[in-house]
């Protein structure tokens, strides 16, 4: 698929990468800003949320490569949650084109609140580590598997719910949960963007501008969340949960009205 735009929208979607990549290495949420940017660009639906997966895996590699590098993230430890993230995106991704998302679509602004509410007010949410409910295996086929198929057939918010489940679940501290959040995040785009790439949706070239953008975003975000921790991201994600929520809720407002 092509489609024409000017440089002065090229580079604006460029900016809204940077902005966006450097949102979501820190709370998630990166695609509020930049699915309606593409849509207003003049993409259609599908190629804007083919495109937006394309570019999104752009800030997801480089925040989920500096984590690793700095030793915040093991991979030979995840490897089975990889994997499920994956093949969850991969079955949601093909779901999405067979199942009405209208009930879906009603129920994730309260979920995303939900999320919100839940990092502002837990006395569990802090930088150390606490008791694991989950065992990694445990973790990875039942968390990693069911968020992943919920990126692939829905997707806002799956920073958010991978950063939630690490936290609850596996009994995290919020930078590292976050961290690993990311990495099962880049994992779920990857599917999503064969599938979308398979169906010839994804505009190449707009995308691999904007991936750029968000690589820089990521890494800039990367790095100030290893220095700010919960005092930054705590309330980066309850902004974000806000903002989706009334995004969602303002979109079925407009499609039902």
């Amino acid at each position: 698929m092509t489609i024409e735009l000017s440089y002065e929208i090229i580079t604006l979607l460029f900016a809204t990468a940077v902005l966006a990549g450097f949102i979501d290495a820190i709370a998630g949420g990166g695609g509020l800003l930049t699915i309606p940017a593409l849509m207003w660009a003049g993409l259609p639906p599908t190629a804007a949320l083919a495109t937006n997966k394309l570019q999104a895996c752009g800030g997801s590699f480089f925040a989920s490569y500096y984590f690793i590098r700095k030793g915040m993230v093991k991979i030979s430890q995840m490897k089975l949650a990889i994997c499920c993230a994956f093949l969850g995106a991969a079955a949601g991704t093909i779901a999405v084109q067979l199942i009405d998302t209208t009930i879906l679509e009603r129920l994730l602004p309260l979920l995303i609140l939900a999320i919100g509410a839940y990092f502002l007010f837990s006395k569990k949410i802090s930088e150390d580590d606490r008791q694991q409910l989950l065992t990694p295996g445990l973790f990875a086929l039942t968390a990693a598997l069911t968020v992943g198929l919920y990126d692939g057939f829905f997707g806002p918010g799956t920073g958010s719910f991978f950063a939630l489940a690490f936290v609850s679940l596996s009994g995290y501290g919020l930078s590292k949960a976050t961290a690993h959040a990311k990495v099962l995040n880049f994992s779920t785009n990857i599917a999503s963007l064969i599938f979308f790439a398979l169906g010839g949706k994804v505009i190449w070239m707009l995308g691999a501008i904007m991936l750029v953008g968000q690589a820089i975003g990521a890494t800039l975000g990367s790095k100030l969340l290893i220095n700010k921790g919960s005092k930054l991201i705590k309330p980066l994600v309850v902004t974000m949960s806000v903002l989706m929520s009334i995004k969602l809720l303002s979109s079925q407002y407009l499609l039902f009205s």
